[in-house]
């Protein structure tokens, strides 16, 4: 059964998918999570119906997989290996420019809204976002352990993807200014690493 899955999944190319998620993220900027629907994605991306629930289930995984598929680095960030953890936490962060954080603020506001009146994105989010972006981070922040430059006792390492999300969030609800790149990367040093009593510079 997997296989029959996976090559009726094979039918979109990567570059087919990339252009649908784009249209998805520029529809949900647009309308809303709650208000897209898959009548819409079908127009936009001149798709049929049928070939959108084949290939995503439905709208929370397209949206889950959509928010994914646009972070910057694509795969990931658990291939990032600077030699050090503030190398890695800056190589992360300097992978999105100003526009596309201020932008990327904007849609994960309205998403997280979404979440709390729809167990299905919640799901999604958890399955295709959250739980492989936490496995990745966890490779991080092991390298940093083998390298020696975080205890692996240190209580704030369970705390560390929150201290990074709280951050990108409360720029806008605090500051009424959109994230950026000259933000993250100085609460990194003033907040993330001290935490863990990581080395600030290197």
């Amino acid at each position: 059964m997997a296989e029959v899955a996976t090559a009726r999944r094979s039918r979109i190319t990567p570059e087919r998918e990339a252009e649908l998620y784009e249209a998805v993220l520029d529809l949900l900027r647009e309308v809303g999570y709650d208000a897209l629907t898959m009548d819409a994605v079908a127009a936009r991306t001149k798709s049929s119906k049928a070939t959108l629930y084949r290939q995503w289930g439905g709208k929370a995984e397209l949206v889950a997989k959509a928010v994914r598929h646009n972070k910057p680095g694509g795969a990931g960030f658990g291939t990032i290996d600077t030699g050090s953890l503030r190398g890695d936490l800056h190589a992360l962060t300097l992978r999105s420019d100003d526009c596309q954080m201020e932008q990327n603020s904007a849609l994960m506001r309205g998403l997280a809204m979404a979440v709390h009146g729809n167990p299905d994105l919640l799901e999604a989010f958890k399955e295709h976002l959250i739980g492989p972006e936490m496995a990745e981070f966890h490779q991080v922040l092991q390298r940093a352990i083998d390298r020696g430059e975080v205890r692996a006792d240190n209580p704030a390492i369970d705390f560390v993807m929150h201290m990074m999300i709280g951050g990108f969030a409360a720029r806008s609800l605090i500051d009424e200014q959109p994230p950026n790149q000259a933000f993250i990367l100085s609460y990194i040093d003033a907040v993330v690493l001290p935490a863990l009593h990581a080395p600030i510079t290197g």
